[in-house]
């Protein structure tokens, strides 16, 4: 096998047709020698901010002298982003050699695996044969039924921000949400939630009480924001002062004191993350493609919001970094989404749209949102391709910003289409 063919076999199963369900990961796992059990993990759900929150997290850890797997979704430029040690993505040669262990284990299962089930098995050979101290776990969908869910009980759970998303497979309610992503808190061991949503937070509290899990809410009341520019967003909170964080988002903050909170509880465990550490880790950690600055001036940002939820902290973040300035908005957003709250936020920024569909399936025809966008009183254009798209909304911009957003599956094609521009 070589790599492509590796990456074909992986992305080979979709989830059509599948019962959720830990059972395929289960057995799976176990035909692999269960390397899931040699290891120790905290574990993040939530609807925003998770991947930003796992990212903070593990960027801490290594800097207190820890090995660190990170397990995240999806990518933007490579496949191998997903499974990290160390900040190092897995290896071509290695992800072919454990795709050629993990295939037979996977064809002999009467119920097939599906492509997440087998890539959670994927991290966990890599992270057990790197012999990694702990690991950061994000949560594909949901908690309770994600493959990631067969761990024993993590050293802490993490819930971030939640809102509604995925409510087709998780409920229509803010409390059936908050009850999947609750799936992960396991019996004994920590939970940080960062909380704020009245219905969720009874459910998570009622969660953690029946599980005699201790929870503990982050406490934003002693998170001060002390500024923020086009480089770092400077913060104190807890002890710690003038944190100057590189990931620019207004809302980073926020991902960055439950982060905080979570290593913390870590350190009451006996873990040794002394505040120099923290404030290295959150000081270097890279989260690309959410809202990040791919050129200062004019500002070209490309971000990540694929809800409406994280759209409002977006919207926020371009108030705040952008104050009176209007946009040229390069937008994919996918089918399934809330498509009507979405614009509904953008449109008071928009000087003009730049429509193009992301590689997948799910993804709405660059002309049918122009159209949706033209019947709200917006101004758009749809194009043939994300290159397209990239190179009319820099022309558009001219010396104004323009940011890239409306889903992480464009991410990729975008900074690429984008550098070749900058040739």
């Amino acid at each position: 096998m070589n790599y492509e063919e590796a990456l074909n076999y992986i992305h080979a199963v979709q989830w059509a047709g599948h019962k959720p369900g830990l059972t395929r990961t289960r057995t799976l796992l176990t035909a692999l020698g269960d390397p899931h059990k040699q290891l120790k993990f905290i574990h993040v759900a939530g609807t925003n901010g998770k991947g930003s929150t796992a990212a903070m997290l593990a960027s801490c850890l290594q800097a207190a002298g820890y090995r660190v797997g990170l397990y995240t979704s999806p990518f933007i430029n490579r496949f191998n982003e997903r499974i990290q040690v160390n900040g190092q993505q897995i290896p071509d040669e290695a992800l072919v050699r454990l795709v050629e262990r993990v295939k037979p284990a996977a064809d002999a299962m009467t119920d097939i695996p599906t492509e997440f089930e087998i890539i959670t098995a994927l991290g966990m050979l890599w992270f057990a044969e790197t012999k990694c101290d702990i690991v950061v776990l994000e949560v594909g969908l949901g908690g309770t039924l994600d493959s990631t869910n067969v761990i024993d009980p993590p050293e802490c759970a993490v819930i971030t921000a939640l809102g509604m998303d995925h409510v087709k497979e998780l409920g229509p309610t803010l409390a059936d949400i908050a009850s999947a992503k609750a799936g992960i808190i396991k019996p004994g061991s920590p939970v940080v939630s960062y909380g704020g949503v009245p219905e969720a937070d009874a459910v998570i509290a009622r969660t953690a009480a029946e599980r005699h899990a201790p929870l503990t809410v982050v406490d934003f009341s002693r998170l001060t924001i002390e500024d923020g520019d086009l480089d770092a967003v400077t913060f104190d909170f807890d002890g710690l002062n003038g944190i100057r964080l590189p990931l620019i988002g207004s809302y980073q903050p926020r991902n960055a004191a439950t982060a905080v909170t979570a290593l913390r509880v870590l350190r009451s465990r006996g873990w040794n993350i002394p505040d120099s550490a923290i404030r290295a880790g959150l000081e270097q950690v890279r989260w690309p493609g959410r809202f990040e600055l791919l050129r200062h001036s004019p500002a070209f940002l490309l971000d990540g919001s694929h809800n409406a939820h994280g759209m409002r902290a977006t919207v926020q973040s371009l108030r705040d970094r952008f104050p009176g300035q209007k946009f040229v908005f390069l937008l994919s957003i996918m089918a399934d989404k809330d498509v009507d709250e979405m614009l509904a936020l953008l449109l008071p920024l928009a000087g003009q749209f730049v429509t193009v569909a992301a590689h997948t399936p799910r993804a709405m025809p660059a002309e049918t949102l122009a159209e949706q966008i033209r019947a709200r009183g917006g101004r758009a254009e749809p194009a043939s391709t994300i290159e397209a798209g990239v190179a009319r909304a820099v022309a558009l911009g001219g010396t104004g910003p323009v940011c890239a957003l409306g889903t992480l599956y464009f991410s990729g094609d975008v900074r690429e289409a984008f550098a070749k521009l900058n040739q």
